[in-house]
């Protein structure tokens, strides 16, 4: 089983899916503890668009799709906190919207190729030194800014109101929040792919709250389900010749089956 860890390519995905596994499980848990995890699998679903428009003109897909995905965490946040629309709303808006003109730049790039669907589902043959060093700066930034604010994120999870009557500039960090989430689901396009990547943030969460603890042990739960998932995942993906995304999330599925099972409530 080892030797799969003598290969540079497994070396990097097994580098990157960590890193990724701990950053998306983290940022996660506020999502889900606010009711709002469509927002990771809509920015995915945008981060596809600045993937075809990275394959249409030849610019790197991974920084067109932390482009795409930044702006679009900007415009959905401006319309649900000034203009007052529903989350719900504003998400299924972008989610069915991006889709739509991904479809569009792809068809008429004519880039339905293996290309795009490592981008789609993830493969661990992708990952390349460049995106390590790329996850690890955007990586570092972003697990900093979550680790500065996670008290301040954490009451605003909860209550928006009641956070913004005691001084925190729920607003600010209602930015800052879509800005790292959108930066982790760009950054994890190579390991999980983008119509994945949404589980990797939600499950972990989701079947961590099963358990019935805390937040911050509920938030450490979460992370080392992500990181089983990811581990096992991966080596499933290298012996069987399974997409790597695809392989991850069928073992989030297991575990939170497992939780489910675990705790009856």
């Amino acid at each position: 089983m080892m030797e799969m860890l003598h290969y540079p390519f497994m070396q990097r995905a097994f580098v990157a899916g960590l890193m990724i596994a701990v950053l998306a499980s983290l940022s996660g848990s506020f999502i889900v503890l606010r009711r709002y995890s469509l927002l990771s699998e809509t920015l995915a679903h945008v981060s596809l668009v600045g993937v075809s428009v990275g394959l249409l003109f030849g610019m790197s897909p991974l920084w067109m799709a932390v482009l795409a995905s930044l702006v679009a965490s900007w415009m959905i946040e401006y319309l649900r906190s000034v203009h007052g629309m529903y989350s719900d709303s504003v998400l299924a808006i972008f989610l069915s919207g991006s889709l739509a003109l991904a479809i569009v730049i792809v068809s008429l790039a004519g880039s339905f190729n293996a290309s795009l669907f490592s981008y789609l589902f993830g493969s661990i043959l992708s990952v390349s030194v460049e995106d390590l060093w790329v996850m690890g700066i955007f990586g570092s930034l972003a697990m900093a800014l979550l680790l500065v604010f996670f008290k301040e994120l954490y009451f605003i999870a909860f209550d928006e109101d009641v956070a913004r009557a005691g001084g925190i500039r729920v607003t600010m960090l209602n930015f800052m929040l879509v800005s790292v989430i959108a930066i982790i689901i760009a950054l994890s396009i190579r390991v999980v792919g983008t119509l994945l990547i949404g589980a990797l943030m939600v499950i972990p969460a989701v079947a961590a709250i099963r358990f019935g603890m805390g937040f911050y042990p509920t938030t450490l739960l979460s992370i080392g389900l992500a990181l089983i998932s990811v581990l096992i995942g991966l080596s499933a993906s290298y012996f069987f010749s399974l997409p790597s995304g695809a392989a991850i999330v069928l073992c989030l599925l297991v575990l939170f089956i497992i939780a489910l099972v675990v705790n009856r409530r």
